[in-house]
């Protein structure tokens, strides 16, 4: 007969291997799972064997139930057990991580945020957990956005790493505070903290995969930090870099070896999430480029990956990047002229979740205001740009709604006051809003479309000059294509030919390339009168059948789109999405805009 040490033992241990059993059958049992757990108790153990049940139960509890109330119960006795008790950091800080979480889901963040700073308190002999706690109510804050508050934790992290000599852990607390800095804009902080950055990552010397994870992680803040400042071409060399870099993962193999520093027990994203992260900041650079057809081929592969990852896996980062790959594809297709597939994808990112959709509805109208300009619909552009402009604290995104607004203002022809109110918000000769490169050049077109339109034409000349070297010296396609063919048709107006034709030529070449159809459409018109106005016949006649295939393209679109029930958000601008998007007659629209 077993001695009575060893009795409890073989009881707990036969009871914890039937729970496991339970928990990872497939399906997994949960309900027997739990009961198993649950006469651990029947024996009274000793605290160790209570507490670590406890744990176990809330954990289960909360991963595989809606019972949060019976999980909160358990992850508290868990932690309250497990601090009257030495040696027993793994059971205490998982318990206090796992109820903060549960907190946070109860919109309990006044309950989370002691519970973790008291676990960080207690916690700094444990290396692991302490940083792990750190990055937990980091995160916390970020989510409430007080990125100052995240901002010091992550500093505060990254000093503790270098105290306990884990440089791979320090790199990643400096490059998480330089992304929330990018996302405050404070960018006199940014680049000392990511030159430091580069440096400890060249410098480390350990595993291959965490160190190509670390150089991928500074990349893509280099890359998306050049690309919020609208530098096209100057970003090239690094999102080269961070390709390359991304190639090198995907062929190495997954170390089993565990670190021998505890606190370098981290890693920042799985190379398959890696992988479509980098597919999506080259659609984002594809897509200010005006490589609409290099974008869509990035955003099909990317989306394809992640359909096969969310088989597997439910991160909500999955959903993230689904969504801004969304918000791409759509400005692609409303400029490649297919705004009915467009419209449908809208409708796509209408049923995301409650979260990401609060998070993305700025977004949202915005994209909605593009399609109505599309067809149109100036009324409903101007509601949808204002509701985003009422949602959104993004200066970049409130930035490119004015300019939007601004050109549908013009179009209209009756909204001065507004207009010029807008305008002065918007100069890009004193005191521009943001440091983007390519949100100040659109600025500058707008003023020479606004120019235009009111006869004033060497005025336009001037503010389209200053777009196209702008245009030119980062890569802006559309920009440049745009700038040429307004270009063209004020030279045309003034009945400059020749001039008129060195404008539009190369206008309409590039609009190819993009395609963006509403510049070829525009184009091909010019150059059907400018070569008949030249004597050109052969010419003109084929930009005139040009002119034609263009027109009944889009005017098939048009139709196609309009006649979507979809078609109906465009008279949303308040409250959740329409559940159901009942077909209906929607306005009036006409091609007159683009013809």
């Amino acid at each position: 007969m077993a001695s009575n040490v060893e009795a409890p033992e073989r009881w707990y241990l036969a009871l914890l291997g039937f729970a496991e059993h339970f928990r990872t059958s497939s399906p997994p049992k949960i309900r027997l799972c739990v009961h198993c757990l649950q006469a651990v108790f029947q024996f009274k153990p000793p605290q160790r064997i209570e507490a670590r049940t406890h744990l176990q139960l809330g954990s289960v509890l909360y991963h595989h139930t809606k019972n949060s109330e019976l999980a909160r119960s358990h992850l508290e006795k868990a932690w309250f057990i497990s601090q009257q008790l030495p040696q027993f950091e793994d059971v205490k800080f998982e318990a206090a991580s796992i109820l903060s979480e549960l907190f946070c889901q109860q919109n309990l963040v006044d309950s989370a945020k002691p519970l973790l700073r008291k676990a960080i308190q207690i916690s700094q002999q444990t290396p692991y957990w302490h940083c792990r706690l750190l990055f937990q109510l980091a995160q916390l804050h970020t989510l409430e956005k007080d990125l100052v508050s995240a901002c010091d934790l992550l500093g505060v992290g990254a000093e503790y790493a270098r105290v306990v000599g884990s440089e791979y852990t320090r790199a990643l607390f400096l490059l998480s505070k330089g992304m929330l800095l990018l996302m405050e804009r404070k960018l006199g902080e940014v680049h000392p903290l990511l030159t430091l950055c580069g440096t400890i990552v060249e410098n480390w010397q350990g595993n291959p995969i965490q160190k190509e994870s670390l150089r991928v992680f500074f990349l893509v803040l280099q890359v998306t930090h050049y690309l919020d400042a609208g530098q096209v071409k100057s970003v090239k060399p690094c999102l080269k870099q961070l390709q390359q870099c991304i190639q090198t993962i995907s062929t190495l193999q997954d170390d089993e070896i565990l670190p021998t520093n505890p606190a370098d027990l981290f890693h920042w994203l799985p190379k398959e999430h890696m992988c479509v992260l980098v597919y999506l900041v080259t659609v984002m650079h594809s897509m200010q480029a005006g490589y609409l057809e290099k974008a869509q081929k990035y955003t099909d592969k990317a989306l394809m990956q992640l359909e096969k990852l969310k088989m597997l896996d439910c991160s909500p980062i999955l959903s993230t990047f689904q969504v801004i790959l969304l918000e791409h594809i759509i400005m692609c297709r409303l400029v490649t002229g297919h705004k009915a597939t467009a419209l449908q994808e809208v409708c796509q990112l209408c049923q995301q979740s409650p979260r990401l959709f609060n998070n993305h509805a700025a977004q949202l109208h915005t994209l909605l205001g593009l399609y109505c300009i599309s067809v149109n619909c100036m009324d409903n552009a101007e509601a949808q740009f204002t509701t985003a402009l009422r949602l959104t604290t993004h200066q970049e995104l409130w930035t490119y709604i004015v300019t939007n607004l601004a050109s549908v203002y013009i179009r209209e022809g009756n909204r001065h006051q507004e207009l010029y109110g807008l305008l002065e918000r918007i100069n890009p000769d004193h005191n521009f809003p943001v440091s983007s490169h390519c949100l100040r050049a659109a600025a500058f077109y707008i003023r020479g479309l606004l120019s235009f339109f009111q006869g004033r034409y060497n005025e336009a000349k001037r503010f389209l000059r200053e777009t196209l070297k702008m245009s030119n010296a980062e890569d802006l396609n559309r920009l440049t294509a745009c700038s040429l063919v307004l270009l063209g048709h004020i030279f045309y107006v003034l009945g400059n030919h020749r001039e008129s034709n060195n404008m539009v030529v190369p206008a309409m070449q590039l609009a190819s390339k993009i395609p963006d159809m509403s510049v070829q459409l525009w184009s091909s018109a010019l150059l059907k009168d400018l070569n008949k106005a030249l004597g050109n016949n052969i010419d003109a006649h084929e930009a005139a059948q040009m002119h034609q295939n263009f027109s009944q393209q889009l005017l098939q679109d048009h139709i196609a789109a309009c006649s979507l029930p979809e078609h109906n958000l465009i008279s949303w601008t308040d409250g959740p999405p329409p559940v159901q998007i009942q077909a209906q007659n929607g306005p009036t629209t006409s091609l007159a805009s683009l013809l």
